[in-house]
């Protein structure tokens, strides 16, 4: 038997989207003034990549905490915290996934320290 669902008051439907709003001014404020105040040359795709990252990011951390974490200002901080952090972490998988490529076609290029012979062509 499953517990009756909570009563529905418009008013806090309306209190919790005003939040959303201000949560997601803040947080595309902050991510704009992080991206100005960066020292390091960027392009305009480097910016969109990490802007996509941290959308994509705390869009499913919001869906994938929604039932587990019944407070909202701690369910807001949540999705904050992830997607603050996760430009970095995508940059750091993308250096890793490359690393792990460039070492793998290395080895498959290299046979005992000399390199393969080419095929002769014909």
């Amino acid at each position: 038997m499953s517990p009756p669902p909570p009563a529905s008051n418009p008013d806090d439907y309306q209190q919790v989207v005003k939040d959303g709003v201000i949560a997601s001014a803040l947080g595309s404020g902050a991510m704009v003034a992080r991206l100005l105040l960066s020292t390091e040359p960027v392009s305009p795709g480097w910016v969109i990549r990490r802007i996509f990252a941290a959308a994509i990011t705390a869009a499913f951390v919001g869906w994938a905490v929604t039932e587990h974490i019944q407070s909202i200002p701690l369910r807001f901080a949540a999705v904050g915290a992830s997607g603050y952090a996760a430009p970095e972490v995508l940059d750091y998988l993308l250096r890793y996934i490359k690393a792990r490529g460039e070492k793998e076609i290395a080895s498959v290029t290299k046979t005992n320290g000399k390199r393969k012979s080419k095929a002769k062509r014909r």
